[in-house]
């Protein structure tokens, strides 16, 4: 993957030299949707740095059902806390749209970490905006009705998708996100697309109006945007790997 094509905001936040440390030990692949890439308990043993697509983290009951707690995207990384400390997994985290990501084994990027300052004051930055997203979840559940829901995870899922492409979603998998039935989803969506907000057809999603999807979402969209622009980097390092973009 050449520079240019790197989108991560953590990695794009790097100068040269911080970057130069890192890049020979980072690996680039391509995930799915449904990939597993960890389940709750499990080591975390490599950092993946999303450049597109979006992944869940999912919450799991006794009885096998889940329920998403975060979404993680370009503007973030999946386990980067392991790059601080051993730590396992506390979900299931699992790619919900398909895209590419580089990896770095965790061990390597806690070695790292211990010497490069900007890595550390990345990776603490990272772990603040994740617990605020977390956070305004769980007031997002217990307080807003789906449709305010629905649109708030739209213009997530909206941000960290590649301009002109569409969304792969099936109703199971916003249902998963949503915690509500398909047959609700079905609704929804259905509201929705006859409002001229969205499109909707055979598990792929393409944002029509996306102004009008932010006026129907509830605030959290806009509270969680405005921490994140507040505490993680925006715009590309002026000597960072990604200054072309």
């Amino acid at each position: 993957m050449e520079h240019a094509h790197y989108r991560n905001a953590l990695i794009c936040a790097l100068d040269l030299p911080t970057y130069s440390q890192i890049e020979p030990y980072l690996e680039h692949i391509e995930f799915g949707r449904g990939e597993v890439f960890y389940e709750p308990s499990q080591p975390i043993d490599k950092v993946y740095f999303p450049h597109t697509g979006v992944i869940s983290l999912l919450s799991v009951m006794e009885d096998g059902s889940a329920v998403e707690t975060s979404t993680i995207g370009s503007e973030s990384a999946v386990g980067l806390l392991a790059g601080m400390t051993p730590i396992n997994a506390f979900s299931r985290i699992v790619g919900q749209t398909p895209g590419l990501a580089s990896s770095i084994e965790a061990e390597r990027l806690r070695t790292l970490t211990e010497r490069l300052p900007m890595l550390r004051d990345v990776v603490l930055r990272h772990y603040d905006a994740l617990l605020a997203n977390a956070q305004q979840s769980v007031a997002c559940n217990a307080l807003h009705d789906v449709q305010e829901r629905f649109c708030r995870w739209l213009l997530i899922c909206h941000d960290r998708t590649v301009d002109g492409e569409d969304m792969q979603l099936t109703q199971e998998a916003l249902a998963m996100m949503l915690g509500v039935q398909r047959t609700t989803v079905s609704q929804v969506a259905s509201l929705l697309q006859e409002a001229g907000l969205i499109r909707y057809q055979r598990g792929r999603m393409r944002v029509i109006d996306r102004r009008g999807l932010e006026r129907r979402a509830c605030e959290c969209y806009r509270r969680v945007c405005i921490h994140n622009d507040r505490i993680l980097p925006t715009t590309p390092a002026v000597d960072g790997p990604c200054e072309a973009l």
